[in-house]
């Protein structure tokens, strides 16, 4: 039977399920910045997010490494201004 699942960014419940995200962008781990600044464990961090909230997250913060450095936790994330408003609009969809 299949479970729903709620995402991690906007904490909606969603039937379709949950994607991974990486809060550090798999392009960036072999990267010497990121392999001396964070742990293997650290890089392989994802969390679940909603179709809607991951494309709006790679829509609104194209570039991998600005990702990666400036966005690799949920609170930096939600502080975002675009995906804070985001997710206040994706909150009052179905």
């Amino acid at each position: 039977m299949f479970k729903p699942e709620r995402c991690q960014l906007c904490g909606r419940v969603v039937r379709q399920g949950t994607t991974a995200h990486h809060l550090i962008p798999r392009s960036c781990h072999r990267n010497r910045w990121f392999q001396k600044r964070f742990t293997r464990e650290q890089m392989q961090q994802t969390v679940d997010l909603c179709a809607d909230c991951h494309r709006a997250v790679h829509r609104l913060v194209p570039s991998e490494k600005d990702l990666g450095r400036g966005f690799a936790t949920l609170e930096r994330l939600n502080a975002h201004p675009a995906i804070a408003r985001h997710i206040a609009w994706v909150r009052k969809q179905r």
